[in-house]
């Protein structure tokens, strides 16, 4: 079972890193990551240093493109960096990849592994589905003539016929929620999933559905990244540096003011009118959701609250696993709503939260890659819920939990608006 989840992870990386033109490898194009090239050997090399040398033993042959390879993260508090100069030659790191999975799948292919090596082989799988959609936002951002979309790639979905109606806003009682699992409940789960937390959670309301892209213009019309009181000090400073006036994936003429006749959305393989993205979840920043909560004299949901808001919800048949290869407009799938009638909690896009990233009481960090989390436990990134249209399904488990930094405009992302149940009261 271990070596066939791991062919199927091979099989996808494979498909995705086969929609980049011949002349797209050494492209950047998000600039807090490294070239495309860095990911093809990255994968292999995660597999080969955990698998290959750390569980079975095996002698590396290729140390160089082991620590080449080994890691690369997003920097916090820059808004690009430079990678190396030189880079090894395609077909060279190709080679390497096959080398290493070639003598896994004989590592891996005789007795059963026990419960060290399915730990490590999940760890080494959920590590490259993990990689799949941020790859997949790399690709998003890559120049479309260096993309080649599949034919049997789903087509995008019809433009909304009706905008969506104003979200209603769900009483949520209080009561108490588990964070996190316990140790050995799950066949393997990250450090910070670990251990099982109980939360109180006081009575809040949360809108039924996520904002709008069509929601988020009006905060756009309205001057809300004009308006500093909106924003924290240092997402105003960000926003001034960066001379936003609109989300990221949003795109239109310089000088064009925000309308929905010059805007055009960005998709994995083309721009399109905003009318057709217009019932879709915003899909922005940490920093530009928070502003628009407050805009609308609200807040983002907790960790705590969400999952509360979450309970009795279906997690099968969302937008997610790449069913349909792009977010759907809000409110398409409504058979997910949990006890509370809160809609669309997983799925179509990751939901920010409030909550800083932090380790659980009693955490402790994973054996055999203790950076995991550790590294991000720094106050300057925030935890998101629920996965995207690209999450594959191994992900959607209730403790898995995703985070990023609030000035990362590039994830698959969602919000909606929550409120103390006394200020919707009063």
């Amino acid at each position: 079972m271990s070596l066939a989840r791991l062919r199927s992870a091979w099989e996808r990386s494979d498909r995705l890193f086969g929609l980049l033109a011949d002349e797209a490898w050494l492209e950047q194009p998000i600039a807090l990551r490294q070239p495309l090239l860095f990911y093809l050997g990255h994968l292999p090399a995660f597999a080969w240093n955990h698998l290959g040398r750390g569980l079975l033993g095996e002698a590396s042959f290729d140390p160089a493109f082991d620590t080449l390879f080994e890691r690369g993260i997003d920097p916090v508090g820059v808004d690009d960096y430079a990678p190396r100069a030189e880079w090894p030659e395609r077909a060279a790191v190709l080679a390497y990849r096959d080398s290493v999975r070639s003598t896994l799948a004989g590592g891996l292919s005789g007795a059963a592994p026990g419960p060290e090596g399915e730990s490590v082989t999940a760890m080494v799988v959920e590590h490259e589905l993990m990689h799949h959609e941020t790859l997949l936002y790399m690709l998003q951002e890559l120049d479309h003539a260096l993309k080649r979309r599949p034919a049997d790639w789903p087509s995008l979905p019809p433009a909304a016929v009706a905008a969506a109606p104003p979200a209603r806003a769900i009483e949520v009682p209080a009561g108490q929620v588990w964070l996190g699992v316990r140790p050995g409940a799950i066949p393997f789960g990250w450090d910070n999933e670990f251990p099982r937390t109980q939360v109180d959670v006081p009575a809040f309301a949360a809108d039924e559905r996520p904002v709008t892209n069509a929601e988020y213009l009006d905060f756009v019309s309205d001057g809300g990244y004009g308006n500093a009181r909106l924003w924290r000090e240092a997402d105003w400073e960000w926003r001034r540096r960066r001379r936003l006036e609109w989300p990221h994936s949003w795109r239109a003429p310089a000088g064009a003011s925000a309308s929905g006749a010059s805007i055009r959305v960005r998709t994995l393989f083309e721009d399109v009118p905003f009318e057709c993205a217009a019932g879709w979840p915003a899909a922005v920043s940490w920093a530009e959701a928070a502003a628009y909560a407050r805009w609308r004299d609200a807040r983002l949901l907790s960790e705590a609250e969400w999952h509360r808001a979450a309970e009795g919800g279906c997690r099968e048949g969302g937008n997610v696993a790449f069913r349909h290869g792009s977010p759907l407009p809000v409110g398409s799938l409504p058979d997910g709503a949990s006890r509370h009638g809160v809609l669309e909690l997983v799925g179509n896009g990751w939901e920010w939260t409030a909550t800083p990233f932090a380790p659980f009481p009693g955490f402790v960090p994973l054996a055999r890659y203790p950076g995991y989390s550790t590294d991000f436990f720094d106050d300057a990134h925030f935890v998101l819920l629920g996965g995207s249209w690209a999450t594959d399904e191994a992900l959607l488990r209730p403790s898995f939990r995703n985070w990023f930094q609030p000035h990362y405009p590039y994830v698959f992302s969602k919000f909606r608006c929550a409120r103390s149940l006394s200020s919707l009261q009063g």
